[in-house]
């Protein structure tokens, strides 16, 4: 996997969703990749803790990064499901408004939507929302034919397979330890079993909620280029009993995220979240006391919500660019024209919609390379 002197290729850090679909594109440029995972296994972050939807699109601000790669993801993403079958459904989701003011939002969701050339936006009456989700009250909708779900594990199989099939290799629990640059590359310092220090020719940083972490270990690196990092976790509570809903059914955003939200995995059953809970380090506990919240939250558009069929589920964080009560930040993807280093890729705030957006990520992360 090196070269004559002794320097890898290109390096990317984390095998997530975005590191191994990172991984793919480089080996299918026909170069030879390594990819470091500090974890013992696949994606056990953000990767595996998430709502697994597939974003239309229509949320981003037209011309940013999340609108652009969030849409051509998504159609990338179907099409490789199907060839792959990956077990994924487009299933359809229900923005719904439960008050007047927030009738404008659909509004202007729709808008934006069409202004980033996402498919399939109409907005619904009262009684035309309940024709597709009948125990759903709201005073109107914005229903999204193209939002779907995936199997995200599925999904980094594949991914896997595809990037060993094209000779790239995985190392697990193969932490980064720190790094400093060289005239000729990157020298990264590698722990776990057999520490070690490697020379790249070229790095990914797809390290996730640690990229900040990594990179600031990386002497050299403009510290002004390195953002400060957030974490924003999201709690998961699942429907005991089977679910009424056929669709996803969301709630007008909120500032952090998109609300207590409706999905549905792909046996049918239905889980309520995230809310937004910042915390000041990488902390999966789950909060059982936030099910009240929960529940006055969803019995606005689900006011049949029984007593006690909320369920502890699970939790993940969200890696965010801006403090609480911030404006919703854009990926932050950053090349050798930003920071002026040869070679390298920094991915900061890589949240919703990644794993939407993962393969088109992918594609711009190596043209990066190139």
């Amino acid at each position: 996997m090196a070269r004559p002197d002794g320097t890898l290729d290109v390096v990317v850090i984390g095998a997530g969703l975005i590191g191994l679909a990172v991984a793919r594109a480089i080996a299918q440029q026909g170069r030879e990749v390594i990819v470091l995972e500090a974890e013992r296994a696949l994606g056990m972050h953000s990767s595996s803790r998430n709502s697994e939807v597939l974003h239309a699109g229509f949320h981003y601000p037209a011309g940013s990064l999340k609108a652009r790669l969030c849409v051509a993801g998504r159609r990338m993403v179907y099409t490789y499901a199907a060839a792959k079958s990956i077990a994924h459904r487009r299933i359809g989701k229900l923005v719904v408004a439960t008050s007047e003011a927030e009738i404008g939002t659909l509004e202007s969701y729709r808008a934006r939507g069409q202004a980033n050339g996402v498919e399939g936006l109409c907005l619904l009456s009262a009684s035309e929302a309940r024709e597709l989700e009948p125990e759903v009250r709201c005073l109107g909708a914005l229903w999204s034919a193209e939002t779907g779900i995936v199997d995200s594990h599925g999904l980094m199989q594949a991914l896997r397979g595809d990037a060993e099939s094209q000779g790239a290799a995985l190392a697990l629990r193969a932490p980064v330890l720190g790094g400093r640059l060289r005239d000729s590359g990157i020298d990264l310092e590698v722990g776990g079993d057999d520490r070690s220090t490697v020379r790249c020719a070229a790095v990914v940083n797809a390290a996730g909620l640690r990229a900040q972490e990594v990179a600031r270990s990386i002497a050299g690196l403009p510290a002004p280029t390195v953002p400060p990092c957030h974490y924003a976790r999201g709690h998961y509570f699942t429907l005991s009993g089977p679910s009424p809903f056929r669709h996803l059914v969301y709630p007008v955003a909120v500032s952090g995220g998109l609300g207590v939200h409706v999905t549905l995995d792909m046996e049918g059953r239905a889980r309520f979240g995230p809310d937004v809970d910042w915390v000041d380090r990488i902390d999966y506990s789950f909060d059982e006391s936030r099910a009240p919240e929960f529940a006055t939250a969803i019995r606005r558009y689900w006011p049949a919500l029984s007593d006690g069929s909320l369920q502890p589920g699970y939790t993940g964080i969200r890696p965010k660019l801006g403090p609480p009560g911030s404006p919703a930040q854009d990926f932050l993807i950053q090349g050798p024209a930003d920071h002026g280093v040869p070679g390298l890729v920094n991915l900061y705030g890589i949240e919703s919609p990644g794993l939407t957006a993962s393969l088109a990520i992918a594609d711009h992360v190596a043209a990066l390379l190139s």
